[in-house]
């Protein structure tokens, strides 16, 4: 089988590539001097899979503070989709993202005023969809939209993927580091009651993969269904390394949706992650201890 993955050696990127590696791989990754556009341009050949990662990445910092790197997404997209047009791939994986979900669903008022929320994949519409999370969740709701016009396309929205080789941008990485060096006191961006749905990169892998063999249509939410705070994370790695320090929150740290959790009911119908977030937090200890 011939398999193309673009942001082959991004963090999801290596992933599949490792997952994959019995077939025949065709990377393209900028960290190896190939823009994915470029690519596109010139390749003719028709792929059994293609896996498109290649995006303009990062964390909260990134997002809030750099919103214009990250709408460099559209062209990437518009490229590729044309491609994929021209092309015709048999079976192609979208990555959309969590971001893309209305910000006002993900709210601290909405909690309050309608309970505990769990997005699902029909509160994306593309006919009248809410405000998206800055650029790069408006760049995921257009790729959507020009996924439409494409056959063969599954769609996955991954909420907080994470694995203990995460870049430190990001906080699953950033707080087994900070209970590795016992740092007092262990500092917790914004109010710390912000919730994610935390889910491993492997079973974010075995999901995808799954969903493709069996033709599984529409969007699908990659996630857990747990909801963690960022104080319930900072708990659950500082009980990992034995260490009970004090928690510091800190307000002038960007924070980001409120709460941001999968109603992961479709993705429950064929495939249930393994990994608990525990189980991933013990397995960053050892790999970065």
């Amino acid at each position: 089988m011939d398999v193309l993955i673009t942001g082959s050696s991004g963090f999801v990127g290596k992933y599949f590539k490792d997952r994959l590696q019995q077939y025949n791989l065709t990377l393209i990754d900028i960290k190896d001097g190939i823009d994915c556009r470029d690519f596109f341009k010139k390749e003719d050949k028709s792929y059994d899979l293609v896996i498109h990662l290649a995006a303009i990445v990062g964390g909260r910092e990134s997002i809030e503070g750099r919103p214009m790197a990250v709408a460099d997404n559209l062209s990437i997209d518009s490229e590729f989709f044309q491609w994929c047009l021209r092309t015709n791939p048999k079976k192609i994986v979208y990555f959309s993202s969590s971001a893309a979900y209305p910000t006002w669903k993900q709210s601290a008022e909405a909690q309050r005023t309608l309970g505990n929320i769990r997005l699902k994949e029909s509160d994306i519409n593309l006919d009248m969809f809410g405000k998206p999370d800055m650029t790069y969740g408006w760049s995921k709701i257009t790729g959507e939209f020009l996924a439409q016009f494409v056959p063969n396309v599954h769609i996955f929205r991954p909420f907080s993927g994470y694995g203990w080789d995460q870049d430190l941008t990001y906080p699953f990485p950033m707080y087994v580091k900070r209970a590795l060096e016992r740092q007092d006191p262990f500092q917790v961006w914004g109010p710390g009651t912000q919730t994610r749905d935390f889910i491993h990169m492997k079973d974010v892998v075995e999901a995808v993969l799954t969903a493709v063999d069996q033709n599984i249509i529409g969007p699908t939410n990659l996630g857990t269904g747990r909801s963690t705070s960022f104080l319930e994370l900072a708990w659950l790695c500082m009980e990992a390394v034995g260490y009970n320090g004090a928690i510091k929150t800190n307000p002038d740290k960007p924070v980001g949706c409120m709460h941001r959790v999968s109603d992961n009911t479709k993705l429950l119908s064929f495939y249930t992650p393994k990994i608990t977030l525990e189980e991933g937090i013990a397995e960053a200890v050892k790999q970065l201890g």
